[in-house]
């Protein structure tokens, strides 16, 4: 029985080249961290350890939450503790991060998406992968044109213990919806990140016109709230 949907964000709900938005963030990030690393290559160095901090986040920590990895890792490798910077921080989320959205949009069908989960009473998760602060996620969801007393959860770093594509994110992701994984569904793009919540018995929906995907449905954005009520119906067959 389906009880929950899980909807990724970039690339899902939000049109997003991710790799260029990427690019324009790290840039934007580093012009902030020059506020505390005033030289060149403490900078360049401060830099990699961010990558390096978003990398551990990726691999399993039990009990920890991926805020705590990513700055334990940080200070690491700069002996820099950004707690201590939180008020920068907050600057750069509040301030620079929300003009970051040139050519960034809503995915078409993805509002539509969410009310048809709504209207069949479903929990409904924003599941993108939290190596982001809340501030960073909201913004994006903004932009999505999704705000926070639409959905149910929204897996940010502060918040979950794991990432995508590991079982222990879609199992968390479940247990704060108040669901089984087997009563959920996954709407996303990605093969590796996204399908992945097959592993926890959860359904999945490719956002995707690619037939050979190891996913239950495939489709656009578009085809999504028809496949909702499907199977919120009780027909659990793919979409002609």
């Amino acid at each position: 029985m389906l009880k929950a949907v899980l909807f990724d964000l970039d690339g899902t709900l939000l049109d997003i080249n991710i790799e260029a938005f990427l690019g324009t963030y790290f840039a934007a990030l580093s012009g902030a961290l020059a506020e505390v690393f005033d030289n060149d290559e403490d900078l360049r160095q401060a830099m990699r350890a961010v990558s390096d901090a978003t990398g551990s986040m990726m691999r399993p920590h039990e009990e920890r939450t991926n805020r705590q990895v990513f700055y334990a890792e940080f200070e690491s490798q700069t002996g820099v503790d950004l707690a201590s910077h939180s008020d920068l921080l907050e600057r750069f989320y509040r301030d620079v991060f929300p003009t970051l959205n040139a050519g960034i949009a809503p995915a078409s069908g993805g509002l539509e998406s969410i009310a048809a989960a709504r209207e069949c009473g479903l929990r409904i998760a924003v599941a993108t992968n939290p190596i982001f602060p809340r501030a960073a996620i909201l913004h994006r969801m903004a932009w999505a044109g999704v705000f926070p007393d639409q959905v149910d959860v929204i897996t940010d770093f502060d918040l979950m213990h794991a990432t995508k594509p590991h079982p222990a994110y879609f199992r968390e992701t479940a247990a704060l919806l108040g669901v089984d994984p087997t009563d959920c569904l996954m709407v996303g793009d990605d093969r590796v990140l996204d399908l992945s919540a097959a592993d926890v018995g959860m359904r999945t929906f490719h956002v995707s016109e690619d037939s050979d995907a190891a996913a239950n449905y495939a489709g656009t954005m578009n085809d999504v709230p028809a496949m909702i009520r499907r199977l919120c119906s009780g027909d659990a067959s793919p979409l002609d």
